[in-house]
């Protein structure tokens, strides 16, 4: 996934960039609302972890004017304001979930996993397809019984085809979702870790639709 990180604090937000980067997704962290719209405007995210006290404004604002525009990407709120109240006020106003600072990284982790696969209609984070099984909390994967061990970048892509499994990917979505917002990308990185995945993981497993983009291959179903 690519996440982006919405956090003023230096020490939570260097703690979250790198608890979830270990977890094989991509993080563009801004420190102010202003930052975080310009950043929305160049590129599209899976996920937004957002705080609710920013130098330049709430967090709410923020969040019901995404709603308001009919923004759906979901929202995981990272905040102090521990009140049933504020809590209320969060969810109503369109956040996913609510995370009470001090957090546990673990919990934003899983936390994270299973917004993730409620949006994607996998509430399980096993999936099967074909002879291929992977279990997206575990980061593990196997083929005919025998586990395929994945690089991170290699997940995020695998991640992204499980999760949309009928989706055509352009280049370019794919590319976003491997790299972060100031990272340059080498031409053909994104052919290179496809080809990678169709190694390990059968030839026919991703599709290239000439032009267009990728797809979740169709020759072996989900069990």
């Amino acid at each position: 996934m690519r996440v982006l990180l919405i956090e003023d604090d230096t020490v939570i937000g260097s703690a979250v960039r790198e608890q979830i980067e270990d977890g094989g997704h991509s993080v563009d962290w801004a420190q102010r609302l202003d930052s975080a719209q310009d950043a929305m405007a160049s590129a599209s995210f899976d996920l937004i972890l957002l705080d609710l006290m920013l130098p330049d404004g709430r967090g709410i604002s923020f969040l019901k004017g995404l709603r308001a525009r009919g923004v759906q990407v979901p929202v995981l709120i990272l905040t102090a304001l521990d009140q049933i109240s504020d809590r209320i006020e969060g969810l109503n106003a369109g956040a996913d979930d609510y995370l009470v600072k001090p957090f546990d990284l673990a919990e934003l982790s899983a936390r994270i996993g299973a917004v993730a696969r409620r949006y994607a209609n996998h509430p399980s984070p096993a999936i099967t397809w074909g002879d291929l099984a992977f279990d997206l909390a575990a980061r593990s994967a196997t083929r005919a019984g025998k586990t395929v061990t994945l690089t991170a970048r290699e997940w995020v892509l695998i991640e992204a085809f499980l999760q949309r499994p009928s989706q055509l990917f352009s280049k370019a979505a794919l590319e976003e979702r491997l790299y972060s917002f100031d990272t340059e990308i080498e031409s053909n990185a994104l052919e290179v870790h496809i080809s990678r995945l169709r190694k390990k993981l059968g030839a026919g497993i991703i599709t290239t639709e000439r032009g267009l983009g990728y797809r979740l291959g169709q020759a072996a179903g989900p069990q």
